[in-house]
């Protein structure tokens, strides 16, 4: 089976950039995990407002960060504010089905980074590199009720709406219907 995922290339915007992870950005991503109770919300991470995030040592993590920076199976890239130099979050591509040329996305955006395009354009940019350099064809994602503003800028960069899985996460003891989303390249 062959991966577009080999190469790890880097990605220019006007707001950011995005440029292929390392091992030592497992201590800033721990961090803006750690520092905003909403990400493990709105990733379905945690099943209640008072559960702390899944609490890894930070040398397993920057491990796991570093295999990622070589992985085949997926294209893990640190999004960069452009304006600071910071890094404020990470866009990933994965789930590769070599037969249908689709995967699946995810991204994480810490609040440093929200509220200013930037994760509009990091997703932007991610996208149109797989549906056009990487050739995928679908590239698609999953979306918790709760989350109307990543939503939001799915939709600005073309993820449609494909269906509901009603009662997919218990929160708080409420279901939470999840949403499926895909963009359609040539």
């Amino acid at each position: 089976m062959t991966t577009p995922f080999l190469d790890k290339p880097t990605l220019v915007g006007q707001l950011v950039t995005l440029r292929p992870i390392r091992a030592e950005d497992a201590d800033v991503i721990d961090r803006i995990i750690r520092s905003d109770g909403e990400i493990a919300r709105l990733t379905g991470s945690v099943h209640s407002s008072d559960a702390e995030p899944i609490d890894l040592p930070i040398e397993r993590l920057r491990e796991i960060y570093g295999q990622w920076a070589t992985a085949d199976d997926r294209l893990v890239l640190g999004v960069v504010d452009n304006a600071s130099g910071e890094l404020v979050g990470e866009v990933v591509l994965n789930d590769w089905d070599e037969g249908n040329r689709s995967c699946g996305f995810r991204t994480l955006v810490g609040a440093a980074g929200r509220g200013r395009g930037l994760g509009t354009e990091a997703t932007r940019l991610i996208v149109e590199h797989g549906l056009t350099t990487m050739g995928m064809h679908r590239i698609s994602l999953e979306v918790y009720d709760f989350n109307p503003r990543a939503r939001h800028v799915y939709e600005k960069v073309g993820f449609v709406h494909e269906g509901t899985g009603r009662d997919a996460l218990l929160f708080d003891g409420e279901w939470i219907d999840v949403h499926y989303m895909a963009i359609i390249g040539s």
